[in-house]
């Protein structure tokens, strides 16, 4: 008998209200990352930020796998120990909050997580690691890192560490990747590795040694994976690892 198909949680974003034109915030999802899953054959649910540790651990019973969403906005450097610097960008505090406990249940589960963009930085923080703030204020040298244009092209390659769980997946050391970030990996949380980094060094990959499937990247595989094989296969390796967990519970 066929296994069912896979439950595969993803974040999402909520806006901002404004009093004057739109009093009620609202929480959205880019599409993309909807049709990522679905292509990869697990059945997606969408996640609203909830103050509820409550609800986090009843949605965690349920699914099968996490996917941290990209979003504009900025981790507080609170989290990590720093106060802000003027180059930091706006805040979610209620999408931050909500993001980093369920990240951290997650792996607490070892349930199987991918991060993308800013889900990568929330791996990070959650496991003990800082940010850079913001790369052009603090890394001299630094390469653009938010492409002018649209995110579908690739704005510049990475090299992918050899014997990486993320290289066995891709099948590849090098690529181009979209990039649309200025936030990035400063020091590493416990127990993470980097599997991937820019050409002036940036961090692009993280994953850890201490979980069976946890990958946090720095650009949008979900944009890419409708015409890039080694992309979509992040997200079926993502699947494939929610229904091993699942058969072998």
């Amino acid at each position: 008998m066929k296994s069912p198909a896979r439950l595969i949680g993803i974040t999402s974003d909520i806006s901002v209200a404004d009093q004057a034109a739109n009093p009620e915030s609202f929480y959205f999802l880019a599409q993309r990352y909807v049709n990522a899953i679905v292509s990869a054959g697990a059945i997606p649910l969408i996640l609203p930020p909830t103050p509820s540790s409550i609800a986090i651990r009843r949605l965690l019973a349920r699914i099968d796998g996490l996917v941290l969403s990209g979003g504009n906005f900025d981790i507080h450097p609170k989290y990590y120990g720093e106060k802000p610097i003027g180059a930091l960008g706006s805040i979610k505090a209620e999408r931050s909050a909500f993001e980093l406990e369920i990240t951290a249940s997650a792996l607490k589960r070892d349930l199987p997580v991918l991060g993308i963009c800013g889900g990568a930085q929330a791996i990070n923080v959650v496991l003990g690691g800082s940010l850079y703030q913001d790369i052009g204020a603090q890394v001299p040298n630094a390469q653009e890192h938010q492409q002018s244009k649209k995110a579908v092209t690739r704005g510049h390659r990475i090299t992918i560490h050899p014997h990486t769980l993320l290289q066995k997946i891709v099948g590849r050391s090098h690529t181009g990747v979209n990039t649309t970030h200025h936030q990035a990996v400063k020091t590493l949380g416990s127990g993470l590795i980097v599997n991937a980094i820019a050409n002036d060094g940036i961090v692009e990959g993280i994953e850890s040694r201490d979980h069976s499937f946890v990958i946090g990247v720095q650009w949008h595989p979900e944009v890419l994976a409708p015409t890039q094989p080694h992309q979509k296969r992040i997200f079926t390796a993502l699947v494939a690892r929610a229904a091993r967990r699942h058969s072998t519970a």
